[in-house]
């Protein structure tokens, strides 16, 4: 029996993202599809508690079946798990977003919010992220990592509770012959760098006499010396792979805190 694995997104089932992974990794076993009706960024591990959730099938095709929710990234995989699967998935992946989800925009990001939710179901689960927000970005050069790293992913797992967070570099075009494309350094196994968001709303006012904001901001390396980051990484040419666990606890302020009088 092939591998069963769930592909979600936050740009929507209509990215290019999205569609060119599948065309990616279909291959490697059957693939369902169950992302978000339009755009759901920044929506990290949201999940609707509040409204209905509905459920459309947008196509279907040997091998690969593709749905789409009206709710949050965490909501189309709680809803693929329950209702579309036919088995337990053996994969879940997130991606190819549209726009890096390194350092900081970990905490932020509704495609780490799909391998989330899926690590927390104990499937082996990966984000796949390329640092370019263009709907129509070139996503061909990640091929063969995305197809190196889905691979050894289902060949051997991951540990409990933890998933991967891969992130490419945005490549800059090159001088090719035979319609090869630009390629990346290689793979750095790295950790999530220390990063802030600055200048993060912009106020502007309506014609109509009111005030509204905009979250935009500015990204800043608060550690550019650092060289076994993911940031370092993708500055530098190669491909971020960071592992990445559920677990939140802060293991080493254990003590530290017991000390206080409590």
């Amino acid at each position: 029996m092939k591998p069963l694995i769930l592909i979600s997104n936050d740009d929507g089932y209509e990215a290019k993202g999205i569609n060119d992974l599948i065309d990616m990794v279909r291959e490697l076993g059957d693939i369902l599809v169950c992302a978000p009706e339009g755009p759901r960024s920044g929506q990290s591990c949201a999940f609707s508690a509040t409204v209905p959730l509905t459920l459309t099938r947008r196509s279907q095709e040997a091998g690969v079946e593709v749905w789409s929710c009206n709710g949050s990234p965490v909501d189309c995989v709680k809803m693929a798990l329950a209702n579309l699967c036919p088995r337990k998935s053996d994969l879940v992946i997130g991606g190819i977003n549209h726009g890096d989800n390194a350092s900081v925009n970990t905490h932020y990001s509704g495609t780490m919010g799909v391998v989330m939710e899926g690590c927390m179901k104990y499937i082996p689960s990966v984000a796949y992220s390329l640092c370019d927000h263009r709907a129509d970005a070139d996503f061909e050069p990640l091929r063969p990592y995305i197809l190196q790293m889905t691979k050894q992913v289902l060949a051997n797992g991951l540990p409990k509770g933890v998933c991967l967070n891969v992130n490419f570099p945005k490549l800059s075009p090159q001088p090719t012959t035979n319609n090869q494309h630009p390629s990346y350094k290689g793979i750095r196994i790295c950790r999530m760098s220390a990063g802030s968001w600055y200048n993060e709303v912009t106020r502007c006012h309506h014609p109509r006499g009111y005030d509204y904001w905009w979250m935009v901001g500015h990204y800043q390396n608060d550690e550019p010396e650092a060289t076994d980051t993911d940031r370092w990484a993708l500055d530098n040419g190669y491909v971020a792979v960071t592992p990445t666990q559920i677990d939140v606890t802060a293991y080493d302020a254990i003590d530290v805190i017991r000390k206080w009088n409590l």
